[in-house]
């Protein structure tokens, strides 16, 4: 019954700076317009962008989610660190034993010229639940699907970041 935590990283021939722009720092306005068949928008409901605040995403009818709430934790632009916890959500997917999830997310270079995004996910239960990994590994899948379009979209937009 305790938290059950995941590793999950991605790779891409982007930059770490233009990375870190696409998946935090532009994220909110990219998100709605590069898939718009999922994502109806995203607001901040408080705060400047920064650490305490909180963002809204709502999706269109018949997504996996209605909304979902995250409250901004960390954000560090030199190094390249975003962490957030998703606070709230309502919809199909939403499993009924997780209290709240914790992401640690970092970009780096590689030598290559492009960049490595490593996430610690943190599932934390409901008092006396327990989350198996099976249960969220569709969650996961579909959050790599999300990393390779918008990483397909800066490509083939390069201006657009």
């Amino acid at each position: 019954m305790g938290v059950l935590t995941l590793n999950a990283e991605e790779t891409s021939t982007l930059p770490p700076e233009k990375l870190f722009k696409l998946f935090v720092l532009h994220f909110d306005t990219l998100l709605p317009k590069v898939l718009p068949q999922v994502v109806k928008n995203v607001e901040l409901i408080s705060g400047d962008g920064g650490p305490g605040s909180i963002k809204k995403f709502n999706f269109v009818e018949g997504a996996d989610w209605k909304y979902f709430k995250h409250r901004v934790d960390a954000l560090d632009k030199e190094n390249k660190i975003y962490n957030y916890t998703a606070i709230e959500g309502e919809g199909d997917a939403n499993i009924p034993t997780i209290d709240h999830v914790s992401y640690e997310t970092k970009v780096v270079g590689t030598p290559d010229g492009g960049s490595k995004s490593t996430v610690v996910i943190k599932f934390y239960p409901k008092p006396g639940a327990e989350i198996k990994e099976e249960q969220v590994k569709a969650g996961l899948e579909k959050e790599k699907g999300i990393f390779k379009a918008l990483e397909a979209y800066a490509l083939a937009n390069p201006n657009a970041v």
